[in-house]
């Protein structure tokens, strides 16, 4: 048997992160790719924005995950370097449900390429107003308090002063009385705390996102050869079974290189028809 493809056995990739993301990353990395991840410190990742909205982010996930890439390669001093970037929305189904967004980015200087592993799902995002303890102590247990770290606020969710790294309910209690001492209405708002190391389902969508970039790398270009050939997009065109009449579901995966940008379609398994109730014309 052949060994698998690893263009990145032996290397050191810089990590930029003070949120513990190198945790969830570097074993997935080691164990897939034999390569080793230099976490990488002296630099304030929140100045390039915070879940907490106190400083806005610039730009897309992918720019703020390069950005930070950048910046740990060139304080490390290495020319390889991958940086985590998340966001929280709602399901892309029914805009119900809150959702993240995990981008996490790989940059080999030598080969001028960038490779981004990707994963999304449900998450634990909340926020609620409190007029009492009562009600914030239901509002933490239901998400998973002190697991899931918690972010308190005077009055709304948009208020500038704010209280985190609350790590147990002595701490949680302590934070609350301070909040409302600073409230104009007693009330406190609180939020779910969007950070890696505070956000369990977040910490194990970074952990999908790293399969993702693994799988990718370890993935080389039937054309010129460079790592990170895979999925860039869906292909829509499944066939009605009612009709045949092409629908916007997905028939292929195309993939491709993000070096020389050869690109190839690879059809789906599974259904081979699309149901009607996809169907623009039996379900105009």
């Amino acid at each position: 048997m052949s060994a698998p493809y690893s263009p990145y056995a032996g290397c050191v990739a810089a990590l930029l992160t003070q949120h513990g993301k190198e945790k969830l990353v570097a074993p997935v990395l080691a164990s897939a790719l034999g390569c080793r991840i230099e976490h990488v410190t002296g630099f304030d990742t929140d100045r390039l924005g915070t879940f907490t909205r106190d400083i806005p982010r610039d730009g897309s996930q992918r720019d703020a995950a390069r950005k930070k890439a950048r910046i740990g390669m060139s304080l490390a001093g290495l020319p390889i370097g991958m940086a985590s970037e998340g966001a929280f929305g709602q399901d892309p189904i029914a805009g119900m449900l809150p959702w993240n967004i995990e981008v996490l980015l790989w940059i080999d200087q030598r080969r001028e390429l960038e490779v981004v592993g990707f994963a999304q799902g449900p998450a634990c995002h909340a926020h609620q107003c409190c007029d009492d303890w009562a009600a914030l102590e239901a509002f933490a247990r239901k998400v998973g308090f002190p697991a899931q770290q918690l972010v308190l606020r005077p009055d709304h969710v948009d208020h500038p002063v704010v209280a985190k790294d609350m790590h147990d309910w002595a701490a949680l209690a302590a934070a609350f009385e301070e909040m409302r001492a600073w409230s104009n209405t007693a009330r406190v708002a609180v939020e779910t705390d969007g950070r890696a190391h505070a956000n369990p389902t977040r910490q194990a969508m970074i952990r999908a996102a790293a399969q993702d970039l693994v799988a990718r790398l370890g993935r080389a270009c039937p054309a010129c050869g460079a790592p990170g050939f895979g999925q860039v997009a869906a292909v829509p065109g499944l066939t009605c079974i009612n009709c045949d009449t092409p629908t916007s579901q997905a028939r292929a995966d195309r993939l491709g290189c993000p070096a020389c940008g050869y690109q190839t379609d690879q059809q789906r398994s599974g259904p081979t028809t699309a149901d009607p109730a996809h169907c623009p014309r039996c379900n105009p």
